[in-house]
């Protein structure tokens, strides 16, 4: 770990990544110098987002912030040993032919609702802790369609992938998170924000893409409300992906997979932890929970390894580490920059003993269903080295490889 100050910062960065872009420095300054700020820490897989760098932990007293949770709250992980010790790869396109047909990805969505409207709202929202409102507008706006988007990939960065563990294990690893019923509720309650610090003119500038809510203002607690619920649906659409992913295989296979409770764990959301002493609302944004003991899930990109982890509680991260490797640049530079070696990439993949099926192919650019080039390993920052810078982080107690 190493310390950043900055020229009228209320506190210092604590750093953990080894290359900080430009654009992303300039972020931490700004988080840096918030007056409600307490602590920032930088993970080694940061790397430039909107108004909060993605890999950042950010603790506040007072008040939310939006975007540092950012527009898809909740997203995170979920991972699951299968129980089996090999798989041809027949059957590895078979099952992911199959997956498709069962788990809609990008903006595709189910045709008919997974759970009555009634049904999902009464799960993420009326089970809540009393201590919330019960008003929740967008949640409830969006219900209906919410309905349609449970159980569903989205795109991005957003995958399903069958992975080999360094002792011959099997498993399932699944990156996801509330779809536009996240987006929705991160938008409108920016736009609040954003609406009420110009008004009540905040040294926190429209600019600076940090606009705040008061946790004790109405609209802070309708913010957490509705985050909350967002948290509830991100975690339910990982575990019923997983669900249908291992029944698939299953039926491939021919015999039952699973067995184990599979390892669900958010990486962007907000929450009320006490560090030193006194209570914080923490910040993480592409950054995962790893208190001591806590299993984590840090996956690399589609050609490298991920692992499975054992947090260390590390007290300077509010404990917490990276979510993942970081990207490299951007996706939309990578694709530009590297679209002539699609071939090239996919013929590496594939000496790697990587399988891809129909619908698992490499393109340049985003087709419907596809991922795309951005995805492989050179859009992201090598994540052996990524693990290795946090080492007093947390621990990694299983290895997989695509």
């Amino acid at each position: 770990m190493r310390v950043l100050t900055f020229d009228g910062g209320k506190v210092p960065a604590k750093v953990w990544a080894k290359d900080v872009e430009a654009s992303a420095i300039e972020q931490i300054k700004n988080l840096c110098s918030l007056p409600f700020a307490t602590n920032v820490s930088v993970m080694p897989d940061v790397h430039c987002g909107y108004g909060m760098p993605i890999g950042t932990i950010l603790a506040t007293q007072g008040v939310v912030i939006p975007n540092a949770v950012g527009v898809d709250i909740g997203c995170g992980m979920v991972a699951a040993d299968t129980l089996l010790t090999d798989i041809s790869n027949e059957d590895l396109k078979a099952i992911l032919g199959k997956l498709r047909s069962v788990i809609p990805v990008g903006f595709e969505h189910h045709r008919q609702p997974q759970v009555p409207a009634s049904e999902l709202t009464f799960k993420i929202l009326d089970n809540m802790v009393d201590a919330f409102p019960r008003k929740c507008s967008i949640v409830e706006r969006e219900s209906q369609k919410a309905t349609h988007q449970l159980g569903t990939l989205g795109g991005g960065n957003h995958f399903i992938e069958i992975q080999r563990s360094f002792d011959g294990a099997i498993w399932v690893m699944i990156h996801s998170g509330s779809r536009n019923l996240g987006k929705q509720v991160a938008d409108h309650y920016n736009k609040i924000a954003v609406d009420l610090n110009t008004r009540y003119c905040s040294q926190v500038t429209k600019d600076k893409q940090l606009a705040f809510l008061p946790i004790d203002s109405q609209e802070g607690q309708e913010y957490l409300t509705e985050m909350n619920a967002c948290l509830r649906f991100a975690q339910w659409n990982r575990d019923l992906m997983m669900a249908r992913a291992l029944e698939v295989i299953s039926d491939v296979v021919g015999k039952p997979v699973g067995g184990l409770d599979p390892i669900n764990i958010h990486h962007n959301y907000a929450a009320l932890e006490n560090h030193f002493g006194k209570n914080y609302w923490v910040h993480r944004k592409g950054a995962t929970r790893a208190t001591e003991g806590l299993t984590g899930i840090i996956p690399g990109s589609c050609e490298t390894n991920s692992y499975i982890t054992k947090g260390l509680g590390n007290m300077h991260s509010l404990g917490s580490s990276s979510h993942g490797s970081g990207r490299v640049v951007s996706r939309a530079q990578f694709n530009v920059e590297n679209k002539n070696r699609v071939q090239e990439i996919r013929d590496r993949m594939t000496a790697k003993g990587i399988v891809f099926s129909e619908f698992g192919k490499i393109e340049y650019g985003r087709a419907k269903g596809l991922f795309d080039l951005s995805e492989t390993g050179d859009a992201y920052k090598d994540v052996e080295s990524v693990m290795a810078n946090q080492q007093d982080l947390t621990k990694p107690i299983v290895k997989l490889s695509p």
